[in-house]
């Protein structure tokens, strides 16, 4: 079982640095106003919530705790995420707001997995 949740982890590192990646590239389009979110964005995004989920049912199923606090969350978080990406994938421009909002939530996330003990 070990094993498993180590490949759903490392998925979901890899699921989140797609997202942050994508938003880094874009940083200085962003300052001149054409930032775009992109598909590595937005399947990031939706790689961190399947394998999330995923996680969260591997460590249930073996009697390991679940601060259900902090994945929830987590969760709520992502979820703004992934509407603000999803809503905004096709157009040709993103406000500034909306892509800095991204980024923020983003890290924001990054630091809620990694110092919230």
């Amino acid at each position: 079982m070990d094993v498993l949740i180590n490949v759903f982890v490392a998925l979901h590192i890899i699921g989140i640095a797609s997202l942050l990646g994508g938003f880094l590239t874009q940083m200085t389009a962003m300052s001149s106003g054409t930032a775009r979110f992109g598909p590595a964005m937005l399947h990031g995004a939706l790689t961190m919530l399947v394998t999330g989920v995923v996680l969260v049912g591997l460590n249930q199923a073996d009697d390991q705790p679940v601060n259900n606090l902090k994945i929830g969350i987590k969760l709520a978080v992502l979820i703004v995420i992934l509407g603000l990406v999803y809503v905004k994938r096709d157009e040709e421009k993103v406000e500034k707001a909306f892509f800095g909002a991204v980024g923020g939530l983003t890290v924001a996330n990054i630091f809620i997995a990694t110092l919230w003990t």
